[in-house]
């Protein structure tokens, strides 16, 4: 017997519940650990091990990672916001929610006190030991979002909410069967690349959370891991913005791709009997246009 089989044997758990909670858990665990761990690399090698780009791909991957790692059991939200506005248009049960962001949360604190652990050395040797939030030593920013100098509480509120509009907008594309939905096992790698270019073209201003669980549970990890509460007051009580924006931003995506697009598309089984019709038409274009050609061909031939 092998331990696959002894564990499913043994250890198969077969509460729903409780399967969907580990898997999101361990989805978030995955996409904050890879995410907050491309910060850690970029800051504290003070940009000699990473870059803008290379922090957007990590995000964008460590998504992927996390969507195909939880995917096929909980279908892969890793994100409260994503849970919630999925709930609201009823392609989600309303009792699940408060049990995946309770597993989206917590698996973003564990995987904040794993990449804290990782990089304690280089962490104290960064800063010498004292943790600050801003500054020339700050790293805060390492786990939780905050905003640039310049930008002001509302702007950043907007942001919040368009980028994650775009998130759940493409996502909803991604995974619409009656839409140009990639392969199954591609999907992860899509939506990858929907956080990569959110964060490739929205991350200036405030590091584009558009995941209250990516965002707050990482900064409830810096107030006690030694930053204290200025986390949740500092520049003027911050810490809300990408909680509350994700949630708004999810929920118009969501509505907004209904709206254009997803009511207007034909049901699953139409769409599949269209495409084989058009499917069909082609073939039959193409095998007119090779007995046409096989004619000119014959009739060439004679001269």
């Amino acid at each position: 017997m092998t331990l696959e089989s002894l564990g499913n044997d043994k250890l198969h758990i077969s509460n729903t519940y409780v399967r969907e909670f580990l898997a999101e858990f361990l989805g978030t665990f995955i996409l904050v650990s890879f995410g907050a761990g491309v910060n850690a690399q970029h800051v504290l090698s003070r940009g000699s091990a990473g870059s803008f780009l290379t922090v957007n791909f990590g995000w964008g991957m460590g998504c992927a990672m996390g969507v195909w790692v939880s995917g096929g059991i909980s279908g892969g939200h890793i994100n409260p916001a994503v849970s919630l506005a999925m709930a609201i248009i009823g392609k989600f049960k309303f009792r699940k929610v408060l049990i995946y962001w309770a597993a989206q949360y917590l698996g973003a604190f564990a995987a904040s006190a794993c990449v804290f652990g990782v990089y304690y050395d280089a962490l104290n040797h960064y800063d010498g030991g004292v943790r600050s939030i801003h500054g020339d030593n700050g790293t805060a920013g390492i786990w939780g979002t905050y905003p640039s100098e310049f930008l002001q509480t509302r702007s950043g509120f907007a942001d919040q909410t368009f980028g994650t509009m775009l998130l759940l907008l493409c996502v909803m594309a991604i995974t619409d069967p009656r839409n140009m939905t990639p392969p199954k096992g591609m999907v992860p790698f899509a939506v990858g690349i929907v956080v990569f270019l959110i964060g490739a073209t929205f991350g200036y201003n405030c590091g584009f959370a558009i995941n209250p669980a990516r965002d707050l549970s990482p900064r409830i990890f810096t107030a006690v891991a030694g930053w204290g509460s200025s986390c949740f007051s500092v520049d003027n009580y911050w810490f809300w913005v990408p909680v509350v924006g994700s949630h708004v931003g999810a929920i118009a995506g969501a509505l907004v791709y209904l709206l254009f697009v997803g009511f207007h598309a034909e049901d699953e089984a139409a769409y599949d009997i269209e495409q084989k019709q058009v499917t069909l038409r082609d073939l039959q274009g193409v095998q007119n246009s090779d007995f046409s050609l096989e004619t000119k061909q014959c009739d060439s031939s004679r001269f």
